[in-house]
Parts: C-alpha cells; structure tokens; sequence
C-alpha cells in the first residue's frame, strides 16, 4: 500500500517543478513510510510513499517496462496478480520483479485500458507515457483506494489525499459551498465533487486519461443490481454454501502478503465471518484486534470476546476513554484532509493506531452492509409504509408531535427519542431524500437557518447526487436502489473514505473481502429477500455462519462503530466546541449565523435537545476550515 502524486504539465507550459512534488510526497510519509521515489522528465514528475507489503526488496516505485517508455505509482493490492503474471510471461512480457505493480504495468502494455477487466484488487495507479507525453489514472471498482486530481493553469495535478494537491501552488484553496452544503446533510461530500471548487474526487470504477490539453473522466464499472430481481423464487439453503465459499475464497486470495496479517473485530456478523474465514486459511494464529468502551451503551466489546474465544485467535483489546478521544479531535484535520462528519472516525484510527504496533495488514468486515441490507434504515423504509397506512392521520400529525415533546433526552447509543425523531423526519419526502435524512444531520429547513442569506442562492440541490444514482441504477425495486445509492454515495464518500484516513494516517494498510470482485458479482445478484427478509438484515450471511459463529453474534441487531459525541460535548470536548463554534469566530467566518448555533449549542449542553449530529458535524467543518483555509 503507498501513496502515489504528480504533475504534469500541458502542452504549452514549462516543465513541473520536482521540488514541488516532492513537496507532494512528503505530506503523505504516513502512507509510505518504508521508501520514497519519483521519476521525472520535461512534461511529468511522479511521485511515490511506499509501504512495502509485498516483494519487500524488489518492489521499488516507480517501475518502468521493458524499453522505458510506460512509468507507474500504485497504491493498493492485485490479489489475482500471479495468475496474470503467469500469463504476461507466455505473452513474452520479462519481468524483473515479484511486485503486483509490474503485474499492472505489463498488463496495460498489452491491453490498454482493457486491462482494468482483469484486475481483481484495491487500486489508484497512474501510468505515464513518456513517448505520446499522456497520462492514465485509474480506480478500482468500489473505490477502497483513493485518488484527486486538479486541472490547473499548468496542467493537471493529482495524489492520493486532498491535502497532497494543496502543496502545488497552482491548485486553489477555493471553498465549495455547493461541497458544504452537501458534507452538512450527508456528513461526507459525495463523489466526485469535493470540499474545494478546484479539486475532484475520481469515482469509484473510472479511469481518467490527459493528452496535454484535457482531462476525460470515463466509467468503465458499474454495479448491477437487475439481476437480483430475476431470479425465480429461491430458498436460503440453497445459497448459504456458495456464500461460505466465496467468502473462503476470497479471504484465502486477500491474505497475500509477505508480512504478517490480522483482523479488525467489531463482535459484528461482518468481521466475525470474515475472521471465521481467515482462520481457516491463515497459516499460524490470527491475530485479532477491537475497541472497548468507557460508556455501556456503545460498548460492544464482549462480543468480540466471544467471537475471538470461539475462533482462537490471538485477541488485543483497546480501552477507549473519553480522554484519549478528546485528544484527538483538536488534531483530526490533520488526519482528515476533506471534512467528515462521521464520528466513528475516532475509535477506527485509534484503533488502526492500536493494530499496527503488531501488524502491518489487517482485514475488515466494510462493505458487507451496504451490498447484503444491513442498515436498520432498510428495515425503516418497510416500516414508515405501514406507519402511514395504518396511525391515522390526527396521530401522525399531532399525537406524535406531543410524544417527542414529553420524551425524555437521552445521550445513549440511539436513544428512543434519537430514533423517533429521525424516523419521523422521513415522512413526506421521496425514498431517496428520506434515506439520507435519515443517515446524515441537517435537514434543509434547519440549513435555512443555518446559513447566512448571502450563501443559499448558490448551494444548489442538496440531494442531486441521490437522485442521479437513483437513476443510474439498473434495478426496479425501491430497496435495491437504496443499496446503489449506499453503494455509490455513503460507501465510496463515507466509510471507505474514512477507513483509508484512518488507517494509512497509522501506516496500516486494510483490505476489504466483502468488497473483492468475487463476492460483489455473487451478491448483486443474489434475490433481495436473502438480504433483507421481512425486518432481517443481512439474513443470507446470517443463516450461512450460523454454525462458524457464536449465537448471541448472529442473532444480535446491527450496532455501528459508533463514538458518544453528545457525552463528550458536554463534557471533555465542551471546551473546544464551545471555542470553535463561538459566536465571534463564527461571525467573522462569515458564512453561518452565530445565533441559531449558539441556540444548538445551549439545548445540547442544558439537554433539553440532543443536537450531536449537527453539533459534531459543524465542529469537523469548523476544525478543517480552521486548518486549511485560514492556515495557509
């Protein structure tokens, strides 16, 4: 796993500077820690962090093919990379390493951009021509692997993390605030904008290609979901198997490596079944890593306990406190380039940060939610249909109305008046808008009074990425094209953002097996009942590791990597709230009004309101802002 950057510059301007990319280079150590490199010519400089996982000795970066003419940086993992390099070999292709990167090199060399076909792994590589002076970037299907890119006056800029770009003088530190409107309801900004007008994000399953003049963006994957609904009528038995399989298969393929490999143990069905896999195939003791917390409600520790006890592994367990996470939030711009409003940020890095004193690869059980039904808001989409059917219309519109203002206010895990407030909030909208109201923080209607007059003329249509991937989806069934939306905005912007924050600002490397091209072409397809059967989530994977895991394990209810922000804002982190959201730095900002925070910020404190979602989402902006626009 590395981090790859450079620059090059069009047709008619001077050479890129190296300094510069060097530059680029060094604010990224923490992706490549083992070994730095670059290659430079009159039209490109290449960059490269690596942190070696595979060919330890002979993987240096960038690699170069036969006759010097094709140059790549690669960030990520080809797990199939043996079998095509046995092929390019019978191509005539001569290889000079045992590195996956060589692997791709060669295989663009004889397939062009066809080559992407045959890639089965997590990757963000650029190969640079030097002969037709032209550049190729591209990301994997899922987009685990990062990369931005910036057309600048020059010619075109691109690296691993936003903050890469921002050492090159000629992108520019522009706010978005069509990006800021988005990251306040979504909590994320969706791909491909980003929080700045200058930089993108490329999607997930693109590839992007500069001739010296433009830069086209093109999509070459993009999961189907169609094949799902034509499926006879099926029973799970006949299913379980192929899912222990392909599982099996697919973790066994992950564990490539030539340094020690662990796993990330939530006590969730996700990564317990991946670890059940890893056991089987992982040759000595896995070893096994989870966070413990302080406050009760969110602490799901003992489960796994009891997974790790079942299975065997070598369990390391991290006690969180309030303490060590108000540590962090002061300097969690520095980690998060792009503002996230997602405060499970914190245990998943401190976490990473735990794991890598041991290990230096983990697998995670991310993904396996969005592709099999995980989320309770798919079992809320089916229950606000009853609900409006069935609560007559004076109860709905008034009876509920006097419940919320009689509950009481609780900072818990999801707390009864956390739940029926957000449940309530989808009422009235389209499913595309009520999903994401239900998943993210400020609703439109609090937005309005959020920003000052001067801003909402140009925001922009808060849900349009929603809609356009509704529309992009091949599936008819409403849920489905809920799970493409997870797929492409929530996944992608969200938690594959911050498990690549988080674990390589450690210098861990993580790998995804839900995520594998394996068991994304088997689940796509498989019929929508075996992923969310009346009220159960992820029904299929249940039923097929019933018998690996513990019962408790299968039979509890999704909980989320959740942190309890609304404990700590008014109590460890109150300080630095109350700093960075005062009225004088918010007024002088310029873009929010100090008067409708102050009023969050007092409900929170004197609980008669759990503002959390709001409060922690403003507080991430206000710490980026703070880091990257006034500090320059």
């Amino acid at each position: 796993m590395c981090g790859i950057c450079g620059i090059v510059s069009s047709e008619t301007a001077p050479p890129p500077d190296p300094h510069v990319v060097a530059r680029m280079s060094r604010v990224m150590t923490h992706r490549g820690p083992d070994e730095e490199g670059s290659y430079c010519d009159e039209r490109a400089v290449l960059g490269v962090r690596r942190l070696s996982i595979i060919d330890l000795a002979g993987g240096h970066q960038p690699m170069t093919n036969e006759d010097g003419s094709l140059r790549i940086v690669f960030n990520g993992e080809i797990y199939n990379y043996r079998e095509l390099r046995r092929f390019l070999v019978n191509k005539g292709h001569a290889f000079r390493t045992h590195s996956d990167t060589e692997v791709i090199l060669h295989l663009f060399e004889e397939r062009g951009v066809d080559a992407l076909e045959h890639l089965n792994g997590i990757f963000a590589f650029a190969i640079w021509n030097a002969r037709r002076r032209t550049l190729f970037i591209a990301r994997d299907r899922m987009g685990v692997k990062p990369v931005y890119y910036s057309q600048t006056a020059r010619g075109l800029s691109f690296g691993s993390e936003l903050k890469v770009l921002l050492e090159d003088p000629d992108v520019v530190r522009r706010l978005d605030l069509s990006g800021l409107n988005e990251y306040l309801s979504y909590e994320y900004v969706p791909t491909p904008r980003t929080i700045l007008q200058d930089v993108r994000r490329l999607p997930a399953g693109h590839y992007l290609t500069w001739d010296g003049r433009d830069a086209r963006v093109v999509e070459y994957y993009r999961p189907s979901l169609a094949r799902s609904e034509s499926q006879p009528p099926v029973k799970w038995r006949e299913f379980a198997s192929r899912m222990r399989d392909t599982l099996d298969e697919t973790v066994r393929e992950e564990l490539v490596s030539d340094v020690p490999v662990g796993i990330l143990l939530s006590g969730g069905i996700d990564s317990s079944s991946v670890a059940a896999s890893m056991v089987r195939a992982y040759d000595g003791r896995v070893q096994s890593f989870s966070v413990a917390y302080e406050e009760r409600s969110f602490d799901e520790s003992r489960y796994a306990r009891l997974v790790a006890a079942r299975l065997g592994t070598e369990h390391h367990e991290l006690y969180l406190t309030s303490r060590m996470a108000a540590e962090v939030v002061p300097r969690i711009a520095d980690v998060l380039d792009e503002p996230l409003g997602d405060a499970s940020f914190i245990p998943t890095y401190l976490l990473s940060q735990f794991a890598r004193q041991r290990v230096k690869v983990v697998l995670g059980g991310d993904g396996s939610d969005e592709l099999l039904g995980g989320y309770p808001t798919l079992v809320a989409h089916r229950l606000i249909e009853y609900y409006e059917r069935v609560i007559p219309w004076a109860i709905r519109t008034y009876g509920m109305q006097t419940l919320l203002r009689h509950l009481p206010v609780s900072f818990d895990y999801i707390s009864r008046d956390f739940k029926i407030r957000r449940f309530l909030a989808g009422r009235g909208v389209p499913l595309e808008v009520r999903h994401h109201r239900w998943m993210g923080s400020f609703f439109d209607e609090e937005k309005a009074d959020l920003f000052q007059d001067w801003v909402k003329p140009v925001l922009g249509e808060t849900y349009a990425a929603a809609f356009r991937h509704a529309a992009d989806c091949d599936a008819r069934s409403p849920l489905n094209r809920v799970l493409y939306d997870d797929m492409r905005m929530y996944l992608e912007s969200d938690i594959l953002f911050k498990v690549d924050r988080a674990s390589m600002g450690t210098s861990l490397e993580v790998r995804v097996p839900f995520l594998n091209r394996r068991i994304v072409e088997f689940v796509t397809a498989l019929p929508l009942e075996l992923k969310l059967k009346r009220f159960t989530g992820k029904y299929l994977l249940k039923r097929a590791m019933a018998d690996r895991l513990p019962a408790e394990v299968v039979a509890r209810s999704k909980q989320g990597f959740a942190m309890p922000v609304a404990h700590w804002i008014a109590s460890e982190l109150k300080e630095l709230v109350t700093d960075m959201l005062s009225p004088a730095r918010i007024a002088r900002q310029g873009l929010f009004n100090p008067e409708y925070i102050t009023g969050l910020l007092d409900e929170h404190l004197a609980r008669t309101r759990d503002n959390r979602k709001l409060l922690w989402t403003l507080l991430v902006f206000q710490l980026w802002h703070e880091r990257y626009l006034e500090r320059t």
